[in-house]
């Protein structure tokens, strides 16, 4: 099969009045902050899809309570043995806070050399557009369509979807029934192949709090005062060994090890390998895993402990010379299949107490399953 060359897609798509309708309510939607994490235009954005939605034919719900909304909409088929589509999405992103660099607002879409930029334009506010103008395109065309077809649109998915699971039981004797679930997006690898998903890492999300005094303290007593960003540095630093593995004491114990067949799939179809990684992303510091199939292995199969921030002291121009009081990091960990997220927060907890950090808070923020699928089909 022969596909258009990327110049000859650019062309069809700009005299395409629908592809171009919704290129333009993309833009709408990129412009409408929607972020779980800080509580901000979940609503209206929520609202803003059931109207589109509304305006080509469909049957939108709205269920506003949860801690975000849910936009359900349907596409019913006249077909009385019509099987079901569902597709699901979500229209929440995360933050577009100032320790990210953006060269253009990321809130105004924008093109440049044939690719569009914007939060949220690849997950997942540009896959619901690329979905209903599809639709709208075979609409166009047809009288009736082959099939029911059902939108699921969240507003938490960059939070565990925390209200998923209770959403789907309440609205199952709707969805039940379904043929098939489309999720949120797919993926290209380096080859132009479509990707298939042998499953999903899980991860239990964590904040680490120290204070080490009532104020900040000046810092000509740094030689006889411990300061609390010290002490958190040196907790998180006892977690982890130098090559990432996770010094965490009965953590390993419960991980699935992948079967012989898994290990054969990565290593014949993953595309990700350390030269690509290396320079993708531009990186200055050593892998920690630079042997191919150690770095498959660690990425697919294995657990990581990761620092999303550290924050403590003084951070404006010049000089304070202080002993910060208090210091706080978030954390995560990617979990595999056979780690369970308050479990493995245990663990953790328990292994600073044992290297002798207890005086270091934890608190659970969110945890989510991982799964595998069956590759052996």
């Amino acid at each position: 099969m022969v596909f258009p060359s990327e110049q000859e897609q650019i062309e069809k798509f700009e005299k395409d009045h629908v592809a171009q309708h919704y290129f333009e309510v993309l833009r709408t939607l990129i412009s409408k902050k929607s972020v779980f994490a800080q509580q901000v235009g979940l609503k209206e954005v929520a609202n803003y899809l059931g109207e589109i939605f509304k305006r080509v034919g469909a049957e939108v719900e709205i269920d506003e309570s949860y801690t975000a909304p849910f936009v359900m909409a349907h596409f019913k088929s006249s077909r009385p043995d019509a099987k079901t589509l569902i597709f699901y999405n979500h229209y929440d992103t995360v933050p577009a806070d100032g320790d990210q660099i953006w060269t253009e607002d990321p809130f105004t879409l924008s093109v440049r050399n044939g690719f569009m930029y914007g939060r949220g334009v690849d997950d997942d506010k540009g896959h619901i557009t690329a979905r209903l103008s599809a639709l709208r395109k075979y609409m166009q065309h047809h009288d009736d369509l082959p099939v029911n077809i059902s939108f699921i649109m969240e507003g938490a998915e960059e939070s565990a979807s925390m209200d998923l699971d209770k959403y789907l039981g309440k609205h199952a004797d709707k969805l039940r029934g379904a043929d098939l679930l489309v999720w949120e997006q797919g993926t290209k690898n380096a080859l132009e192949q479509l990707e298939i998903s042998g499953g999903n890492k899980g991860i239990v999300t964590f904040d680490a709090k120290v204070k080490s005094a009532d104020v900040d303290i000046h810092s000509s007593y740094g030689g006889v005062v411990e300061s609390a960003p010290w002490y958190l540095i040196q907790a998180l630093s006892s977690l982890r060994a130098a090559d990432g593995r996770i010094l965490v004491e009965g953590l390993y114990e419960d991980v699935q090890e992948p079967n012989e067949r898994e290990l054969a799939l990565v290593d014949t179809y993953a595309q990700r390998n350390p030269e690509e990684i290396s320079r993708i992303y531009g990186l200055e510091l050593p892998l920690l895993q630079e042997e191919r199939a150690a770095f498959l292995k660690r990425f697919f199969f294995e657990p990581a402990l990761n620092i999303e921030g550290i924050q403590s002291g003084y951070q404006g121009q010049g000089v304070k010379t202080i002993l910060p009081a208090e210091a706080s990091a978030k954390l995560e960990v990617r979990l595999v299949p056979g780690l369970e997220p308050h479990d493995v927060l245990e663990k953790i907890r328990k292994q600073l107490d044992k290297n002798g950090f207890d005086k270091v808070e934890l608190y659970y923020t969110l945890g989510e399953m991982s799964y595998r699928s069956d590759m052996s089909a």
